[in-house]
């Protein structure tokens, strides 16, 4: 009962700050969101209206529900290429070679310097002395003409469309893969010589290595890096309804703001839940 006492004891100042800085806050958001807020020289004047807010968000305004579809199919298919992408290069930073930890200190660069200014510098999205020749480099239609170098010819053009948004990206997606590729370095490095011996022995190549050994240890790590992902995605600095609900709130519209945050953030947890589900399929469900 005493070890009992003191692990609350423990968590008495999270427990505080969370009922203080996050409970609090979220359910008075909840409540703003069937309001029409103003703000007096006094206090906060909350005027119930019911679910006008959400009427006005999906019958009135004119960009919310474009900027959350966009994000929603742009995420849909950013995520599994940053797993992808964040696999193959912990599997090659996990190999001994010359400069390795020059190169593993590259790509957790983005991680120490990720804040909202530097990314949208670099992006583009602010700009300044050389932002807009950077940002444009991941730009250039180099896909394109490697396409165009190898023969490929009259492809359609949803699929176009689809590649050249790729490639427009890659310095998003190389830019949001940091913590993932260390999530995946830190449990390669795990894997125990015993299982490399036995897939020597039993004469496995690299690629039969790769997923009889190596994807096996990586996939309870699977989930960890995907809900990392959606939420990192979902909260970008370049994310057009983040800014949207930001605008909405610097005009005072605190109660239509509150409505877009909470419309967004169910649709964020229901792109979790169906995320993990799939994830749960593919590798099946894990205690970790």
């Amino acid at each position: 009962m005493k070890k009992k006492l003191h692990g609350i004891e423990f968590i008495i100042p999270w427990l505080i700050g969370t009922v203080i800085f996050f409970l609090i806050p979220l359910f008075a958001s909840l409540y703003y969101s069937f309001c029409n807020v103003s703000i007096d020289s006094e206090k906060t004047v909350c005027e119930w209206i019911s679910l006008e807010n959400y009427r006005y968000i999906f019958y009135t305004d004119e960009y919310y529900t474009d900027y959350l579809l966009d994000t929603l199919v742009e995420t849909l298919w950013k995520t599994p290429l940053i797993i992808i992408f964040s696999v193959f290069v912990a599997v090659i930073l996990n190999q001994k070679f010359k400069g390795r930890t020059f190169a593993r200190a590259v790509f957790f660069l983005p991680v120490i310097i990720a804040s909202g200014p530097v990314y949208n510098i670099i992006s583009g999205n602010i700009q300044s002395t050389g932002s807009e020749q950077f940002s444009t480099m991941f730009s250039a239609d180099l896909i394109g003409d490697l396409m165009r170098f190898f023969g490929i010819y009259d492809i359609s053009e949803k699929t176009e469309k689809i590649i050249i948004s790729i490639s427009d990206n890659i310095f998003s997606i190389v830019w949001s893969s940091g913590i993932q590729i260390l999530i995946f370095l830190s449990a390669l490095q795990n894997i125990p010589q015993s299982a490399r011996d036995v897939a020597i022995i039993e004469g496995a190549d690299a690629w039969d290595y790769f997923w009889k050994v190596t994807v096996p240890y990586l996939s309870p790590l699977f989930k960890v890096n995907l809900v990392f992902t959606v939420i990192d995605t979902f909260t970008s600095p370049a994310n057009p309804v983040m800014n949207r609900i930001l605008s909405m709130q610097s005009e005072w519209n605190y109660g239509k703001a509150s409505a877009m945050a909470w419309i967004y953030f169910i649709s964020v947890l229901i792109f979790i839940w169906l995320a993990v589900f799939t994830v749960r399929k593919l590798f099946g469900d894990s205690d970790d």
